[in-house]
């Protein structure tokens, strides 16, 4: 008979997550997550096999801390309560976007998360290859904005340092990045995400 788990799956996912959001991707590592459970990094082997399920921990955690909301019935409030409360959970966790976007894992929190989202994307009719694209439409759009927006985020002085370059351009050539470059200065990540998925959804009720 095997001996018994010393860890169940969900503490290293945990232990993993804290050392990623506190200390970047480069931090973890079975030495590390060693450490922080308290024990050596061959007793890790037992539950993890490589880098790749090293990752796949830190994927698994942060989704499941998306609290998928009941659904209404409506496909459009239930597609738009989903991607806002994934892109809640992401912007707690802006070092794990990377890992998010490349690793794919078949976790119970992942699976349930895209059948949560499919489920509600049915719902307006779609199937099959138009039911795929759709789902990937939506999921690429929460994905993409994070890492455009959060990865290796800007200091606020970088950021205004960019703005100010965009601005000081020459009008005649380039109005329109001036333009965005002032909305920029005013626009938070929130109300731009709101935006862009407003977008979205209204490409989906064509």
């Amino acid at each position: 008979m095997p001996p018994k788990a010393k860890f169940a799956r969900a503490q290293l996912q945990e232990a993993a997550l804290a050392i990623v959001d506190k200390e970047g991707l480069p931090a973890l590592s079975m030495r590390s997550l060693a450490a922080a459970l308290g024990t050596g990094p061959m007793t890790l082997y037992n539950y993890v096999k490589d880098r790749d399920d090293l990752d796949a921990l830190v994927v698994e955690a942060v989704m499941a801390e998306v609290r998928l909301p009941r659904e209404k019935g409506d496909w459009r409030a239930d597609v738009t309560a989903i991607v806002e409360a994934t892109w809640r959970t992401v912007r707690r966790h802006p070092n794990v976007i990377p890992l998010v976007l490349t690793r794919r894992t078949l976790h119970e929190t992942t699976l349930v998360w895209a059948e949560a989202l499919l489920r509600a994307l049915a719902r307006s009719g779609r199937s099959g290859a138009d039911l795929l694209v759709a789902f990937r439409t939506v999921s690429g759009f929460v994905m993409g904005f994070a890492q455009a927006q959060l990865a290796d985020p800007l200091t606020p002085d970088e950021d205004q340092d960019d703005i100010a370059r965009a601005q000081a351009l020459p009008a005649e050539r380039f109005p329109r990045l001036i333009e965005i470059a002032g909305a920029a200065a005013k626009l938070g990540a929130d109300r731009e995400f709101r935006a862009g998925l407003d977008i979205v959804m209204a490409g989906l009720d064509r």
